[in-house]
């Protein structure tokens, strides 16, 4: 049976982890990491897949969609331990502020949590100081976690669009 670092993987594995599910006891683990959007130089890590004839005079670049796969590390510098990858697609979807909708992952790469998941749907006022967008779920260590994941913009550059944003994630999952 495959497994994510003591998870074990598949339907039948699924199954027996939902019938523990009622005596379980439900743990709380934050995260303190950063996230790295890099849209220019030789290897960016988000690329534009997508804008509508109207995204260049909109000053909030309305209708451009972007596909990231981020590193998340321990620290701000470029060159800090890698914990993980964001990955999943953020757009530009308000008219009249800069906000992008968020839909992505967390994809832990080492330790613990190595091959789980959490998974984000919301939207991020970026120019606001801090922002919060909901955890919806997970996989691995963390099925059926909810939470909550508050963004803060470490560092930006206004003229090529790369970032890199502070992020502290409190999640609710079964401990099983």
């Amino acid at each position: 049976m495959p497994k994510t670092q003591g998870v074990e993987l598949g339907p039948k594995a699924v199954e027996k982890w939902f019938k523990k599910l009622p005596h379980a006891k439900q743990k709380v683990t934050k995260f303190h990491f950063y996230f790295h959007d890099i849209l220019t130089g030789k290897n960016p890590t988000a690329v534009t897949i997508a804008q509508s004839n109207m995204t260049a005079k909109s000053p909030t670049f309305f209708g451009s969609v972007a596909m990231m796969d981020d590193p998340l590390t321990v620290g701000p510098e470029p060159n800090s331990t890698i914990i993980g990858r964001a990955q999943g697609i953020y757009g530009s979807a308000d008219q009249n502020e800069a906000s992008l909708l968020m839909n992505l992952n967390f994809v832990f790469t080492t330790g613990k949590y190595n091959g789980s998941t959490l998974s984000v749907l919301g939207r991020n006022p970026v120019f606001h100081q801090y922002r919060e967008m909901p955890i919806t779920g997970g996989s691995g260590f963390f099925r059926l976690a909810r939470g909550i994941a508050t963004a803060k913009t470490y560092w930006f550059n206004t003229t090529s669009g790369d970032a890199i944003v502070e992020y502290n994630v409190v999640v609710l999952h079964y401990d099983i």
